[in-house]
């Protein structure tokens, strides 16, 4: 079970492009990109928070368990 990233649905609805996000919150364009993507190991509570402050919404809106990979897989 994996961590599923819904940040360019939330990015989406919020009429918002990753650029203006970058911007807002202070975190460059690669490292969101990188989070939107998935390719992300981690992520610090306070970048979690400045971005839900941002998109308002809750950190359950941006990051949900993804039940469709495969246990064990990295």
């Amino acid at each position: 079970m994996g961590i599923k990233v819904n940040l360019d649905e939330m990015l989406h609805q919020r009429r918002m492009t990753l650029t203006e996000l970058s911007g807002r919150v202070g975190i460059s364009l690669t490292n969101l990109s990188i989070l939107k993507n998935g390719r992300s190991k981690g992520i610090r509570f306070s970048t979690l928070s400045s971005i839900c402050s941002e998109l308002d919404c809750e950190p359950g809106d941006i990051l949900a368990r993804d039940h469709s990979s495969l246990e064990g897989e990295d």
